[in-house]
């Protein structure tokens, strides 16, 4: 395997944005730095903040599409979040202070037949990742490659919402890591189990609406997996071009 790094993303409100990253410094057992750190969870939700909560707790993509256009730029010497969507004006805010201000520019992203969005939580244990273990995604472009050529057009890969990109491995080869400690960068990985996907991925990234049936192309494979979701085994810096192998 000659791989390496693409592209490096974090979300600091989940499902409320994204941003990249020329590099990272990664700490043992505990996720992206900043990734998910904040998350808004909806009226019918008993989630505070104290420890991880599923995602069913909080406003997401999957039920709300429009949320999948929103950007982000976190400065985090001040823990200040600054968001634009195409369909409003840019919104510079504190989440840890300020989360009616988030709730009133994306609140009308969500349908009114879905639980409404209610307060801006910050994680106290790490991060509100899609696992209930600090993890992070590892998204190989040659299986997104393949989920393009399986749809006939090209995609973005942004629909995926992944930490780590890397290209130059075999299209599904990252489904073979599991248990297996992966170098990349500075940094080494374990990656524990594949991702599951849901509705969020059939959301253009760019327009916030959904435009493709991602979970039937999958399921082609006999699979509604994409990428692996990894825990940090020893810490270090991890850029983009940093070669990815076996430890």
């Amino acid at each position: 395997m000659t791989a390496s790094v693409t592209e490096i993303w974090r979300f600091p409100i989940k499902s409320h944005g994204r941003e990249t990253l020329p590099e990272v410094t990664l700490e043992a057992g505990k996720p992206l730095p900043w990734d998910r750190i904040w998350a808004v969870a909806h009226e019918l939700s008993d989630a505070d903040g104290s420890q991880w909560a599923p995602c069913s707790a909080f406003s997401r993509i999957a039920k709300a599409e429009g949320l999948g256009a929103i950007s982000a730029k976190l400065d985090e010497t001040t823990a200040t979040v600054t968001l634009t969507h195409p369909d409003r004006d840019p919104l510079t805010l504190r989440p840890d202070d300020e989360g009616d201000k988030l709730i009133a520019w994306a609140g009308g992203f969500i349908p009114a037949n879905r639980a409404q969005s209610a307060r801006v939580l910050r994680c106290a244990t790490g991060g509100f990742t899609d696992s209930d273990f600090p993890s992070i995604t590892l998204c190989n472009m040659s299986s997104h490659r393949a989920v393009e050529q399986r749809v006939g057009r090209p995609l973005s890969n942004l629909r995926w919402r992944g930490n780590i990109w890397f290209d130059g491995a075999a299209p599904w080869e990252e489904f073979d890591w599991i248990d297996k400690d992966i170098r990349i960068g500075e940094a080494v990985l374990r990656p524990i189990e594949r991702t599951d996907r849901c509705l969020a991925t059939h959301t253009n990234p760019d327009t916030g609406t959904r435009d493709e049936n991602i979970l039937s192309a999958l399921d082609s494979w006999g699979h509604r997996d994409f990428s692996v979701r990894a825990i940090v085994i020893e810490p270090g810096r991890v850029a983009l071009g940093d070669t990815i192998k076996r430890a």
